[in-house]
């Protein structure tokens, strides 16, 4: 693969949810995710990556690693049946043979990493089944992904609601009435996860410049085509992606720097017109940074509003380095 990442990225995304769950808890009644000591919405990387995940396979129609795949008798295909099905591919019949961790490694680089795009971003644990001269019969290999996210939260506190209605279905036959069913989602939540694209794991996943384009377009189109009962309410608001010149170099929590500004109680917040998002903090920051910066590129809703020193703010130039993300 050529142009591999070569550059370290950072990423913010925002991306707000209204009258759903954007991730229910299921050891907890599968309640929204919240923070007691902060009452804040917490999303966790894995739902994130999830709607990318989806995003590819069902409208970019490319090839992912992780995926739930079901036979015949509705089982679940397991890892190792999953790596399968790339190392078997064009007669590799790698249970036949006695492979070194080499021969492994070069059979995933040429079928695994080089068709899911899910590991080059984030990488895989691999397992393996084999006869091997170096390797015992059942191993893996682990590849660090080259993007990581922390944990999504909400950029202020969140309302939680219950309720309760009827079902279209009695529980057993001869019931006179109808089940009772039960839900608890937030009336609003603006969720800001943080990312960055490490440019040595990209070495190892085999990570694009293109893939990074493909990142982009799954984050913000992923989100905003997760068309079902519990995520129709969900749309990107914000997307930020910093890419730096200087080698090994970041500036770390770019999401900190931006904050949210309304006249309610965070709680009764229930749409971008109730609230500014205030970028003077990261605007100051990339500043700082102008000389190490190669590049930021950004995607802005055009409902969110922005305020810059007190004053409303449009994004039009930073320091004649920032371009709009086309995605």
């Amino acid at each position: 693969m050529n142009n591999l990442v070569n550059k370290r990225s950072e990423i913010v995304f925002l991306y707000d949810a209204t009258d759903i769950n954007p991730n229910g808890d299921p050891v907890d009644e599968n309640k929204p995710r919240i923070d007691e000591g902060s009452g804040k919405n917490i999303v966790t990387d894995v739902r994130l990556k999830r709607t990318i995940r989806d995003y590819f396979y069902d409208f970019k129609k490319m090839e992912i690693f992780v995926r739930e795949i079901k036979d015949d008798n509705e089982n679940v295909q397991d890892a190792k049946l999953r790596a399968k099905d790339f190392l078997l591919k064009n007669g590799n019949k790698i249970v036949e043979k006695e492979l070194t961790s080499l021969e492994c490694k070069t059979l995933i680089d040429e079928n695994i990493i080089k068709d899911c795009v899910d590991v080059r971003m984030f990488g895989a644990t691999i397992p393996i089944s084999l006869k091997g001269k170096d390797k015992p019969l059942d191993s893996s290999i682990t590849y660090t992904g080259a993007v990581q996210f922390k944990m999504g939260r909400s950029l202020h506190k969140v309302d939680l609601t219950h309720i309760k209605g009827t079902g279209a279905f009695a529980s057993g036959e001869g019931k006179k009435q109808a089940t009772f069913r039960e839900e608890y989602f937030l009336p609003y939540s603006l969720i800001g996860f943080y990312g960055l694209i490490n440019e040595n794991a990209a070495k190892s996943t085999k990570m694009t410049l293109e893939d990074v384009d493909l990142l982009m377009d799954g984050i913000w189109n992923g989100t905003k085509n997760l068309i079902s009962r519990s995520k129709i309410g969900q749309v990107p608001r914000l997307l930020l992606r910093v890419e730096f010149k200087e080698e090994n170099y970041h500036i770390g929590e770019l999401d900190k720097y931006i904050t949210l500004v309304t006249d309610k109680r965070e709680e009764e917040i229930r749409d971008p017109k109730d609230y500014k998002l205030d970028v003077t903090g990261l605007f100051k920051k990339l500043n700082e940074n102008k000389d190490k910066i190669e590049k930021v590129y950004y995607k802005l809703d055009e409902r969110i509003n922005l305020i810059k020193d007190g004053q409303d703010f449009k994004v039009t130039e930073l320091f004649g380095q920032i371009q709009e993300l086309k995605v």
